[in-house]
């Protein structure tokens, strides 16, 4: 039904077979979320909530509801697992690897589009790394969970 490099299993020091499916459903759902939100074609929430004469009418306020609910919950998973300097730092990196292709003529970011795209996707990605970072920390070091107790700050 589904590839194999999709469903692929990994068993982990304590013999729980994990699939790889999580991170690429993240991914869906990451760049759903921006590519949903803004993106250079105008087919995106914020033109669809910004032409309407009352915004308060019909499903409106529930699809504003929903898209401000997945966005906190985005938000508080990028600080809960990469906190304010890690955001930052993937920032840099999504920024850099964007500057590469500029270097190498494969997107041109002076063109309005093309940059859009390329922000858009780029947020994307900061958002799937948010989701994922604790389980890559884990899988790295060893370490459960990213969060400092208060009595260590």
């Amino acid at each position: 039904m589904l590839p194999g490099f999709l469903t692929n299993t990994s068993t982990t020091k304590s013999g729980k077979k994990v699939t790889h499916l999580q991170w690429w459903v993240t991914l869906v759902m990451a760049l759903a979320l921006a590519i949903g939100t803004w993106n250079p074609t105008g087919h995106h929430f914020i033109h669809y909530i910004s032409n309407v004469k009352d915004i308060f009418s019909g499903f409106k306020p529930f699809g504003i509801l929903i898209m401000l609910a997945l966005w906190l919950l985005a938000i508080k998973s990028i600080f809960q697992s990469l906190g304010f300097f890690g955001a930052i730092i993937t920032t840099i990196i999504i920024g850099a690897f964007i500057w590469g292709l500029q270097q190498y003529h494969i997107i041109d970011v002076t063109r309005f589009e093309q940059a859009g795209w390329a922000s858009t996707i780029g947020i994307g990605l900061l958002i799937w790394f948010g989701l994922n970072a604790s389980i890559i920390w884990k899988k790295l070091t060893g370490v459960y969970t990213t969060d400092a107790a208060s009595e260590d700050m």
